[in-house]
Parts: C-alpha cells; structure tokens; sequence
C-alpha cells in the first residue's frame, strides 16, 4: 500500500495538494518530522514563496538530508513549484543560495520583456520526452502557473516539458522516478489530477 508524504516546512498550498490527491482517490500524509519522510513511499515536496525561505525552514526542520535520501533511494519524488526549484545546485532570489544539488543548473528569474512577472495563470505544456508521469496527457495540455523564476538545469535531458512565456523554459523535469514541475498540478483540474495519479501509481 502507498504511503504518499507531503512535506510541510510552512508553504501554505499543502491542504490543496492533499485534496487533490483524496480526488484522484489516493491517501496522503502531511508532516513536518523527516523520520515519516524516511518511511515514505512516494514523497511530495509542493510550495508557494521564495527560493532561500524554502531551503531554510527545510534546513530547521533537517529536512534536506532525508529528502536527498529518498531521491538517491530513487523512490517516487514529486515536486512542485518551489519543490522543483530546490533541486538545483543554485537559487539566485534575493541573493545566491545554495540548493539540493540533485540536478546541476541555476533557479533564474524571466527576462524582462513586454510580459507581466509573475507568470500567472493557465499555460500550455509541450512534451519534450515520453515518461510514466505524463501518461495520458496529451501533448499541449493546458496547466496553471504562478512564478516568477524557473529552473534553468545545464543538463538538458532532466527537461520533461517545456512552456513559452517570453522565453521558452523548463516546466517539468524528470530523472528516473524523480518528477518535478513549475506549474501547480493541484489547481489544474482533470491533467492535473491525472498527473496526480500517474505518480500515485508508479
């Protein structure tokens, strides 16, 4: 049986994942204590806000070793929006920050242009590479965004989807069971809950 974990560190979006998940008929557990983390069988690092306050309360809560943990375990990882950002070596919000250092690359801000930052609101989603996660999604399905800086991995097989927002960016990176996304699964409705339960399954 799954034992889905959401890892609370004070993002405020935890309840809405969870609701999703009880839609796409799986249970979940959100938590604060690395030690569930460690018995996790799926984990889902979701977050609203800025890149160094993540890491931070991560790093009170001693978090980050068990989080590498489970992903060098390669068990089912699922990140969202700040949850994928973390993964990267670097996050340059409010100063250079060092991240998880699973995937080399940097967290950068959009360029500016004509186009408002944040990037908020529904996108399409262009798949770059076939993966379980994306199973039933069919290509340029549309998600919903809200941030203002995106992972930029200097390897760029780790790149699942890509968006166009000025710039074309990395919206969704995967590496074995690892998958990570910069739009909001849990405001998506139907491909977002099927993203859901594609990583619910694995």
């Amino acid at each position: 049986m799954n034992n889905i974990v959401i890892v609370d560190y004070g993002s405020g979006n935890l309840r809405s994942v969870q609701r999703s998940f009880e839609r796409a008929g799986f249970v979940s557990t959100i938590t604060p204590d690395p030690n569930v983390v460690a018995e996790a069988s799926h984990l889902v690092v979701p977050g609203v806000g800025a890149f160094s306050d993540c890491m931070g309360n991560l790093e009170k809560l001693d978090m980050l070793d068990p989080i590498r943990a489970f992903i060098q375990a390669e068990k089912p990882y699922l990140g969202i929006c700040l949850g994928l950002q973390i993964l990267f070596t670097e996050g340059t919000e409010f100063g250079s920050r060092p991240g998880l250092g699973i995937l080399p690359g940097q967290v950068i801000r959009f360029p500016k242009n004509e186009l408002k930052v944040p990037h908020m609101g529904w996108n399409q989603v262009q798949i770059e590479k076939e993966i379980p996660h994306l199973k039933g999604i069919p290509d340029h399905s549309y998600f919903y965004f809200v941030h203002s800086y995106y992972g930029n991995p200097s390897e760029r097989d780790c790149i699942a989807t890509t968006t166009e927002y000025g710039t074309r960016f990395p919206s969704a990176v995967s590496q074995g069971r690892l998958f990570a996304c910069q739009f909001h699964p849990e405001k998506s409705q139907q491909m977002g809950r099927q993203l859901l339960e594609n990583f619910a399954r694995l």
